[in-house]
């Protein structure tokens, strides 16, 4: 991980003894009820594993007791319904069995938090790309289903509340996009697909799950155990209201809409606002944050790679970094707090303490790729990032100061007009990435005549941050119009090969230039061709190169020019040699003769193999003269 050298001078004063100096201003307003929470549905298998946690001074304590100390005040809690296989075999992610939920949620109540019980009606993961039934309902049909989920939900809720457990929030379904309980709770139905319930069937289970919290809730009728429906994807507006118009008009009782926000999945923070304060409005609901997350580090401890991807967008972003996590954190409360009329709820953090232990991976016999999202290290000492729990309560109101520049690069031909741009990305103290006005020093380009490179200076408007321009001025012009790949596709190329193992990829983190790359990776042996054809252009000497990075072992890789004229084609062999080792490859002659050309990049990879491809260009170095 790499600290941030500003973050060293800066006086600000630590929030807790032997911590880091993070910049966290408070947030306004925030009630004592506000909920500041934590999925920990994995903490006992990491245990059981051998995983221990510490807390900022490396002082060993239990987890729950060093978010208790940090500020959370509720704990999240998954239940599956059966996590065994065929053979009954634990499956792995947490192995949520009732007993072990109920003791979980035993550890929580004893220290004094409240509760999220967060049904997934599944034997294992349910979320928008599966909701699979519990192997004993396999055989079911909705009224079945129906009288299953209305026993199962009641008799749950009585085990609790037998054990003194009682939970104080219950989420009926995870991730509910399309539905639950599938094929008869599906809201949508593939080609060549089973029928669907459609909402008739959704509405109807989640009528029966309601019910039976209903029933049991321990205050009667004051409805003191509310019931929450759980979406993900929390930018998208059109989802939530295609669902709970559905919802509301089938008249399912409940009283909280849940979202799933991860900000590199699920759009910008302003799409976020822009929906909350739609669908609290709009259906009269609170609304809360089930889940969000967000990496402090791009690291991969345990070779079982990661899902987490630098989130940028042509606005905004965070930095992969401890700051960065704790920012992003940060302005997700922000957004509840700032709710219409109080319905901002709070907001759960995923899994804070997944750290990678040994036998306590996603499923049975696999690794963990979330350890990069917790907020414990790789060997379980709690960040510093932690401290955003007790800051955002806090007193100080310190705004995030311009740090540092995103580098800016143009290129222009000599007498070309050009005028720099008016807004580039800087880098906040606080690790969050935002789009700023620049006033840059007066400069004529179309007086320059001769190949160079030169720096234009400039100053943040309003500020006193000073940033740079770095052009080149060069007569070869590129005829790729998007070599970043920063469209977000492969709009003028033809991929020959499987699509699902060659596309264009949204990470900063593995990016030469922008946040978009040409990404390939399957887990299983594949070859592709990614070429374009230019024709119509003028014959003479044309460079090719690209910018590549990887893990390496492939069979083969190479960029490559055919179709010149000579009946040949001509080839440069990629090697990658590991993540962010970038190498530029050049072509540097390529004889056009004919008035076209086909450029690509050729792909030979065994399973598994990765990497990433960015900033490709194609340039006349040297026109034919005419009569040769």
């Amino acid at each position: 991980m790499k600290t941030n050298p500003l973050l060293l001078c800066l006086a600000f004063l630590p929030l807790r003894a032997g911590a880091a100096e993070l910049v966290i201003p408070q947030v306004p307003n925030l009630g004592a009820d506000f909920i500041l929470g934590a999925d920990v549905s994995s903490l006992a298998q990491i245990e059981e594993a051998g995983g221990r946690y510490y807390d900022q001074q490396g002082v060993q304590k239990d987890m729950l007791l060093i978010l208790r100390e940090s500020g959370v005040n509720w704990v999240r809690l998954r239940l599956w319904h059966n996590p065994v296989d065929e053979k009954g075999a634990p499956l792995g992610g947490g192995n949520n069995t009732l007993e072990r939920t109920l003791g979980l949620a035993k550890r929580a109540k004893a220290l004094g938090f409240k509760v999220l019980l967060d049904f997934h009606y599944s034997d294992f993961w349910a979320d928008p790309g599966k909701q699979t039934k519990p192997a004993a309902w396999k055989d079911f049909n909705l009224n079945q289903l129906a009288d299953a989920i209305y026993t199962y939900t009641g008799d749950t809720l009585k085990a609790f509340i037998a054990e003194g457990a009682c939970p104080d929030m219950v989420q009926i379904g995870n991730e509910l996009n399309g539905g639950m309980l599938w094929p008869e709770g599906k809201t949508w139905r593939a080609e060549g697909d089973p029928p669907v319930g459609g909402m008739n069937g959704f509405t109807r289970l989640l009528k029966e799950a309601s019910r039976a919290v209903r029933e049991n809730d321990p205050s009667g009728k004051a409805k003191a155990l509310r019931v929450m429906i759980h979406l993900a994807d929390g930018g998208d507006n059109q989802l939530y209201r295609h669902v709970f118009d559905a919802v509301t008009k089938a008249k399912v009782d409940f009283d909280i809409i849940g979202l799933s926000y991860y900000p590199y999945w699920h759009g910008s923070i302003a799409a976020l606002t822009a929906n909350v304060h739609d669908i609290t409005k709009r259906y009269k609901k609170d609304a809360l944050i089930a889940e969000t997350a967000y990496g402090f580090t791009t690291a991969d401890s345990d070779k079982q790679g990661n899902v987490f991807q630098v989130y940028e967008d042509e606005s905004a972003g965070f930095r992969p970094t401890v700051q960065g996590q704790a920012t992003e954190i940060r302005e997700v409360v922000n957004v509840m707090a700032r709710t219409p009329q109080g319905r901002g709820l709070g907001v759960f953090y995923w899994e804070p303490g997944w750290i990678p232990v040994e036998g306590a991976g996603w499923k049975a016999g696999e690794g963990n790729n979330w350890e990069n999202q917790a907020m414990f290290d790789f060997s379980g000492k709690a960040l510093d990032s932690m401290q955003v729990w007790k800051a955002v309560r806090g007193s100080r109101s310190d705004a995030a100061v311009p740090a540092s520049a995103e580098p800016v690069t143009v290129k222009v031909t000599p007498g070309e007009k050009k005028t720099l741009p008016s807004k580039i990305k800087i880098i906040y103290n606080d690790d969050s990435i935002r789009l700023a006005e620049v006033q840059w020093d007066p400069y004529d380009f179309s007086k320059e005549k001769e190949e160079r490179e030169f720096v234009v200076s400039g100053v943040i408007k309003g500020g006193t941050l000073k940033v740079s321009a770095h052009i080149t001025v060069s007569s070869q012009v590129n005829l790729i119009p998007d070599p970043s790949f920063e469209s977000g596709k492969l709009t003028g190329w033809t991929l020959n090969g499987p699509a699902a193992a060659s596309f264009a990829e949204n990470n900063k983190a593995n990016a030469h230039s922008g946040s978009w790359t040409y990404k390939y990776w399957l887990d299983k042996p594949f070859r592709s061709i990614l070429r374009r054809t230019f024709k119509n252009i003028p014959n003479g000497d044309y460079t090719l190169s690209v910018w590549a990075m990887g893990g390496g072992g492939e069979k083969g890789i190479k960029l490559f020019a055919s179709d010149f004229g000579s009946g040949k084609t001509v080839s440069m062999t990629i090697t990658n040699t590991g993540w962010q080792v970038w190498k530029q490859y050049i072509i540097p002659v390529i004889k056009v003769t004919n008035g076209q050309c086909t450029v690509g990049i050729y792909l030979d990879t065994n399973a598994d193999n990765w990497g990433n491809f960015d900033d490709i260009e194609f340039s006349l170095v040297k026109k034919q003269e005419a009569g040769l």
